[in-house]
């Protein structure tokens, strides 16, 4: 390799870090608060359904505006509109600890989801241009799926620590910190991305999707306070269905749509897109569930609860180095499916002996928080590739707004309507049969 190409090599190294590092961040952002959240609770006096609404307000924001942020990145380049996301993020992430009640941090938590909804689509699409190679971009979502799970864990097992050791509050820290060093690093190592300018903003279906998905999510979310009948339950999720109906219609007749209808006709995308959403549902419920459990159940503290899920950090990252190599050897399609069964089998141990106060960690919870990461690293990491797959350059935004989306809608939608089917077991072990469904589809669709 002559200098000029060990030298490019290098600069794309450090900018896959950089962009990995924002991606595992906005993911730990959203389970920052799983272990602290009955701490919050005492703190501000609140009940189980205000921790439920704060755990799901950054979801809320970042799943209800991913599609817009895609947009704004194919429109203005990846790189303009990842720098414009990491300041609200940051300023937002700075915001969040001062908070002196629910009103404040729930204002900051759905502003830091706003910022992310921009960070996480524009990564991707500077992720293309750091790697314009399919071959080479392939191998990149390969390890980029895996991100997504690795934060979510690192953010249960880090903000367990802080928690215990500092103040939940020191836990903000964490995104601040990593937002401010990539606005610093961004201009030095990633790549310019030119806009498309031919593109319009769609500024309508934009109203219609956020507005559809924000409320509909909400909705949903408040299930576990209120009864289905109640009129704050039916109105947001009335309201939300009827716009994102009016979504699917307009982004039919719209001259250049937010989300293209045949974007989705893809039989395998959408496998893979499912498969995400409930991946990300499982493994989040499986946190909140557990953390809940341990300290309220067993009387744990955090720093005791965030130990426990050690084994699932471990499982996790010895599966999604592994990923890479078996999607080369034997396909996305197969790792996909073997991976959403292994997930299955571990939400199935959880459900039948996990939420027993008298059950034994090494044998009623071991082997759950084993198999379930270790399933879960693999389908993230072969339906990341899966879902951008055949997608071309100008629309890597777009890809990026939907894959992110089914990764948010699995922690609230799915969590949400799954909690109010009964107890926490019974609600694990319809996950986990889900997943069965999802990765038997996966094994027959070619």
């Amino acid at each position: 390799m002559t200098a000029t190409g060990h030298a490019r090599a290098t600069q794309h190294r450090y900018a896959f870090i950089l962009l990995g590092a924002l991606q595992t961040t906005l993911i730990f952002t959203l389970a920052t608060l799983a272990v602290p959240l009955p701490l919050i609770g005492r703190e501000f006096d609140l009940e189980r359904a205000d921790l439920i609404l704060l755990s799901a307000a950054y979801g809320l924001t970042f799943a209800g505006l991913l599609l817009f942020g895609g947009r704004l990145s194919d429109r203005y380049g990846g790189r303009r509109a990842l720098t414009a996301g990491l300041v609200l993020f940051a300023s937002a992430s700075a915001a969040a600890p001062l908070a002196t009640g629910i009103e404040a941090l729930l204002a900051a938590r759905l502003a830091q989801g706003a910022g992310a909804a921009l960070v996480a689509p524009a990564a991707m699409a500077v992720l293309r241009a750091v790697f314009p190679s399919p071959d080479t971009y392939g191998k990149a979502m390969a390890t980029w799926g895996s991100l997504s799970v690795l934060g979510a864990t690192t953010g249960n097992l880090v903000s367990g620590v802080i928690a215990a050791l500092l103040s939940w509050r020191w836990t903000f820290a964490v995104p601040l910190v990593v937002a401010v060093a990539a606005l610093a690093l961004t201009p030095r190592l990633l790549p310019d991305t030119a806009p498309s300018r031919d593109r319009t903003l769609d500024v309508p279906g934009a109203l219609l999707a956020t507005g559809g998905i924000t409320l509909t999510s909400y909705g949903l979310v408040v299930t576990d306070a209120r009864p289905w009948p109640s009129a704050g339950v039916l109105v947001p999720l009335l309201v939300g269905t009827a716009l994102l109906a009016a979504f699917w219609h307009a982004e039919r007749h719209a001259r250049d749509p937010l989300l293209p209808p045949r974007f989705l006709l893809d039989r395998r995308r959408v496998l893979a897109l499912t498969a995400t959403a409930l991946s990300a549902c499982g493994t989040a419920m499986t946190f909140v569930v557990l953390s809940l459990h341990f300290q309220q159940a067993r009387d744990w503290s955090p720093l005791r609860t965030s130990a426990a899920f050690v084994p699932f950090a471990v499982a996790l990252i010895a599966s999604g180095r592994a990923a890479g190599p078996l999607i080369g050897r034997y396909g996305a399609r197969t790792v996909t499916a073997a991976g959403l069964g292994a997930g299955a089998v571990g939400l199935g141990l959880l459900a039948l002996t996990g939420l027993d106060a008298h059950t034994s960690y090494a044998y009623g919870l071991l082997p759950g928080l084993v198999l379930l990461p270790a399933g879960a690293a693999a389908s993230f990491a072969a339906t990341a590739v899966l879902a951008v797959r055949g997608v071309p350059q100008r629309q890597t935004g777009l890809a990026g707004g939907v894959l992110n989306s089914a990764m948010e809608i699995g922690p609230t939608v799915l969590f949400a309507v799954l909690l109010t089917l009964g107890s926490d077991a019974w609600s694990l072990a319809v996950t986990g049969a889900a997943l069965t469904v999802v990765a038997f589809l996966c094994h027959r669709t070619k």
